[in-house]
């Protein structure tokens, strides 16, 4: 399968001065390891997942309450390593109490802004302030360690101070996407029986109110273990409470004394639960300890991203994607300053972001491919009218990009000064298998490799590894922020990643790495197309297809058929639904027969206005596929836009 989302072969496009280079995490944690070349770091890392664990723990400085007796037990094999043996840890000590008494303190540990413009601040004495008042109302309501409490919250600073409060006393973080109906959330409370759950009365979107906490009441109606909700008034809109199950924030929280204890933690006690939707069944519960999830976070945000104090690092989420709580744990475990945005990316205007990024002045800007494809009908005024001298890097992750997207963002925004650290890996890594770094010369749409410490390869379908060659990315040793299993279903967690081959892990991507040892993602590999034999990647498609001037987003699917296997379909969002130019479906056949070869030429193209998105910005291929088959789509509760389907599913049934 080739690929021209794929660069291999072409020039780099980006090269970081001597100064970048001399700033960077990644600099000095090899000059401490006495390693002068990345490739050794790799090697070694590879070779000896202890030595270069160990290694990190002491770089990041993670404090263990009592020291770990052995690094990684890999006794019961590669699916079910044990870290830090006999270690404890409460990782929210090292998020928090180490820096009070120290000029950090008094610096901002979060920056936030609200739809309506207001913002504010707090230092991280503030911060652990809250915390603690938190952590102290949970416990007067009879919670404590190994109780699992949801945050069915958009991202307000409340939801940061309930995230760690929750860690603090040796609870189970249950993060749910502020978007979910009552059904999914009650789903994700029962599966982990959960007791208590922090929600809010609504929220704003596009100066509308978003009212939640019926939500919340019907999905607490479904949940027999749930026995408190503390819901923060938001929007001071009139909301039912209950009495003896539900407590306003604002008449809990704030009378708590401002000192806590913080539990007494094993280091592999579980930390979080974050649930991925799955094809089918109950969504997997991933599960995550102090040892794991917030090391890796830091890990990658240092290395990748190079976030260090004084750095203001900005990642379009929500609190229930994974990039919710690497964001707060990365970011204070570094000492650096986190900011976060509750509403859309694009009101008032579509320089909503460009606007934040002046006047917060924020370092690093994560985003999704799909926000950028998003932007570009809007020209470079909105970016000309902000001053962005303040960006170091942008990153992403979500999705794979398109070279039309990645160029523009470079160029335009960028003014190909400064580099795109690419991110792919998923909520059961608790970060990144491949990414970008400040150190490595890149090319567009390219990962600089692996994150080190990601024993990772691309395998061809007879298991062997491959270079300049699409195949599937595997990883050959355990890492430490793998999700340790998921939540009371071990064997669907082995069947999903493990079954493959023998002791390794097959992530479900298709990847290559070219001849300059830059690495590629293609999508997903179960969304593979297959024609006359043929295997097509839809990313392949997609990319001719917004290469055309009235075409902002692509997605391509296989539909059964009789001789060939499969046909190409295709949907496309063009710049206007409303004025299609004539003739654009054939302009776009055309366009693809001229690439790929007419066997490979959709037979069908079709314009929509959206496609179903999760809420980071992922197209949902499987069920665009079944929407249009008329099958059933499985879990689709972390869709942002469901509403989308609707169309797709009458485009089939007007053609049968």
């Amino acid at each position: 399968m080739t690929n021209p989302t794929s660069t291999t072969g072409s020039s780099f496009v980006w090269t970081p001065s001597s100064a970048v280079v001399a700033r960077a995490h990644l600099t000095h944690f090899m000059k401490q390891l006495g390693i002068s070349k990345l490739e050794e770091l790799h090697r070694r890392a590879a070779d000896d997942i202890a030595w270069f664990s160990d290694a990190v723990y002491a770089y990041l400085g993670i404090r263990f309450s009592r020291p770990y007796s052995q690094v990684v037990d890999l006794s019961r094999g590669s699916a079910w390593p044990e870290w830090c043996l006999d270690g404890k840890l409460n990782i929210v000590e090292t998020c928090l109490d180490q820096y009070i008494g120290t000029p950090t303190e008094s610096t901002k540990a979060l920056i936030w802004e609200a739809e309506d413009g207001k913002s504010g601040a707090y230092t991280y004495a503030e911060l652990l302030e809250q915390v603690n008042r938190t952590a102290n109302a949970l416990r007067t309501l009879g919670l404590g360690k190994g109780d699992a409490i949801g945050l069915f919250m958009p991202m307000t600073p409340q939801v940061v101070i309930a995230l760690l409060a929750i860690a603090r006393i040796g609870g189970i973080i249950l993060p749910l996407f502020s978007g979910y109906g009552s059904g999914a959330v009650a789903q994700r409370l029962t599966d982990a029986g959960a007791k208590a759950l922090f929600t809010v009365d609504g929220f704003r979107r596009r100066g509308k109110n978003i009212v939640v906490k019926p939500i919340a009441d019907e999905a607490a109606s479904r949940v027999a273990t749930l026995e408190h909700i503390i819901v923060l008034r938001y929007l001071a809109l009139e909301i039912a409470m209950q009495e003896g199950r539900d407590y306003w924030w604002h008449e809990l929280v704030p009378v708590q004394e401002d000192e806590s204890t913080i539990a007494d933690t094993a280091a592999e006690d579980i930390l979080m639960i974050l649930y991925t939707s799955g094809t089918s069944g109950r969504p997997k519960g991933t599960v995550h300890t102090h040892c794991g999830f917030p090391v890796k976070a830091a890990q990658d945000m240092a290395f990748g991203t190079d976030v260090h104090p004084g750095d203001l690092i900005y990642w379009m989420t929500d609190m229930g994607w994974m990039m919710g709580p690497w964001l707060v744990f990365g970011s204070l475990i570094l000492g650096a300053t986190m900011f976060i945005y509750d509403g859309a990316p694009d009101y008032p205007g579509p320089d909503r972001v460009w606007s934040m990024t002046a006047q917060h002045k924020i370092s690093a800007f994560g985003l999704s491919p799909t926000f950028i494809r998003s932007l570009i009908p809007h020209g470079e005024e909105p970016i000309r009218a902000h001053d962005l001298s303040s960006l170091r890097l942008f990153a992403s992750t979500g999705e794979p990009w398109n070279p039309k997207p990645w160029h523009w963002l470079f160029s335009n925004v960028g003014g190909g000064k400064l580099p795109i650290i690419n991110y792919s890996g998923g909520t059961e890594i608790a970060g990144g298998i491949l990414m970008g770094n400040p150190i490595t010369a890149l090319k567009a749409t390219a990962f600089s490799g692996p994150c080190p410490g990601i024993d990772a390869v691309v395998l061809n379908e007879d298991g062997h590894p491959v270079r300049n060659q699409v195949g599937e990315l595997a990883i050959r040793s355990p890492w430490l922020g793998m999700t340790r299993g998921f939540w009371k279903d071990p064997e669907r967690y082995e069947q999903t990643y493990w079954s493959r081959y023998p002791e390794l892990w097959v992530h479900g991507d298709w990847a290559s790495v070219d001849d300059d040892n830059l690495w590629y993602i293609y999508g997903r590999s179960d969304d593979t197309i297959k024609i006359a034999g043929k295997r097509l990647g839809p990313a392949e498609v997609e990319s001719i297809l917004i290469e055309h001037s009235s075409i902002i987003e692509a997605a391509a699917i296989g539909i059964p058929d009789a001789i060939k296997g499969s046909n190409l379909v295709c949907f496309c969002v063009p710049i206007s639904m409303e004025n299609v130019p004539p003739g654009l479906e054939d302009e776009l056949k055309a366009l693809v027969a001229s690439e790929l070869g007419k066997p490979l030429a959709p037979k069908l193209i079709h314009f929509v206005r959206d496609f179903p998105k999760t809420r980071n910005a992922k197209v949902m291929r499987r069920v665009l596929r079944a929407a249009f088959l008329g099958e059933d789509p499985g879990d689709i509760s972390s869709l942002v836009n469901p509403e989308s389907l609707e169309s797709i599913s009458k485009m089939r049934s007007a053609e049968t």
